[in-house]
């Protein structure tokens, strides 16, 4: 790489570096504020906090960082324009393939990136955001139980606190229990705790009384404790098998399938999609840096506006973006439109590069084609007296 690439490389980089960051870490941080429940509502700790909310960092790398890339392009051109550095580059013969050459490397660099995050780490990150959650809403006592609230289990249970205390500490608890045909059991507790023993979950109430009476009977017994203690597990619903969906999965899941599963046969569509959107997630940062460079790689002097050039770049990242949510969504329905998940970047790339390269005839065509049709309206023109 030449002195003149080293440097713009360094600018680009830097531009893209910047965005990067700023762009990830301002989403971050509202998304982490939406998570602050684990925390004040679900009692979870800081740690499972920014844990679950790091796990989001992988997808916002993917899906910002080729437009940070694209902003970095852009600021990159319009800085060495700015400061007529594209001109004179371009007056000591300097062909667009060099200017070119240290975007592309970066752009290749980040290609790299997002491919590596897409295939490998976010479908990781997802499955281990799925079982956290999971593991979090399996906390019968901070997820199940509203303070306040009477709450009806399935199993035939009702529980209820007045409030929670310090510590977590759940005070006035109110449990009935009907699981046990023709019984009802009444726990009446002043406070109680979770506990763990030996990895299992206990409720421990203090200064209570527990109430017994039979179906079709008028008689109960009383029993006052001092301490008493309540297995969590009968508690919370029954285990059901983790099914992971295609985005949850890895590359290798969905490349080989398991095709006697019920939910792949029911959503075979969905896999296929995502396998392919996976795979063609790198080629996004290389079409974006192609449109910049086709938009703002022309030196063009102080007086010639680059507002319009900028404003169809965008435009046309706009329509890049949407045309492959409508492939991959297609892909979803119909094998066939696999091909248009690859074609729809590749060809961005086809048409940016055709305009880079072959910019002077291009814009030589046009002006002939202009030309030949106002000679063919002024000919229609009526005589005139």
């Amino acid at each position: 790489m030449t002195q003149i690439a080293r440097y713009i490389f360094r600018i680009a980089l830097a531009a893209f570096l910047a965005c990067l960051v700023g762009l990830t870490g301002t989403i971050w941080v509202t998304q982490a504020l939406r998570e602050l429940d684990l925390i004040t509502a679900k009692g979870q700790t800081l740690l499972i906090f920014l844990f679950v909310t790091g796990l989001s960092l992988p997808t916002l790398v993917v899906v910002i960082a080729p437009v940070a890339l694209f902003i970095a392009v852009i600021y990159a051109l319009n800085r060495l324009n700015g400061d007529s550095e594209l001109i004179v580059m371009s007056a000591a013969g300097m062909r667009p393939r060099a200017i070119l050459r240290p975007f592309l490397t970066l752009a290749v660099a980040v290609s790299a990136l997002v491919g590596f995050v897409t295939i490998v780490v976010m479908p990781a990150s997802f499955q281990e955001l799925r079982d956290v959650i999971t593991r979090v809403r399996g906390d019968f006592i901070a997820n199940v139980v509203k303070e306040g609230q009477f709450t009806q289990l399935d199993s035939g249970i009702t529980f209820h606190f007045r409030e929670r205390g310090p510590g977590g500490t759940l005070l006035g608890l109110f449990i009935q229990d009907r699981r046990e045909p023709g019984r009802t059991k009444v726990y009446l507790a002043e406070r109680g705790n979770a506990i763990d023993v030996d990895g299992a979950s206990y409720l421990a109430l203090e200064n209570g009384s527990v109430h017994q009476q039979q179906k079709d009977s008028r008689d109960a017994s009383i029993l006052t404790f001092a301490r008493y203690t309540i297995d969590l597990a009968a508690f919370a619903p029954p285990d059901a098998e983790t099914v992971y969906k295609p985005r949850e999965r890895s590359t290798s899941q969905l490349l080989f399938p398991d095709a006697g599963e019920s939910y792949f046969k029911a959503q075979k569509g969905r896999f296929r999609a995502e396998l392919h959107d996976r795979l063609s997630s790198w080629l996004y940062p290389l079409a974006l840096a192609f449109i910049a460079f086709a938009a703002l790689g022309d030196p063009r002097t102080t007086r010639q506006g680059r507002g319009v050039a900028m404003a169809g770049a965008v435009l046309a990242v706009v329509a890049l973006r949407i045309a492959g949510f409508a492939a991959t969504s297609t892909a979803a329905r119909s094998a066939g439109a696999v091909v248009a998940v690859y074609a729809v970047p590749l060809l961005a790339i086809a048409l940016s590069a055709l305009i880079i390269f072959q910019g002077p005839a291009v814009r030589a065509l046009n002006a002939r084609i202009a030309a030949a049709v106002r000679g063919r309206a002024s000919g229609r023109r009526p005589a005139a007296g």
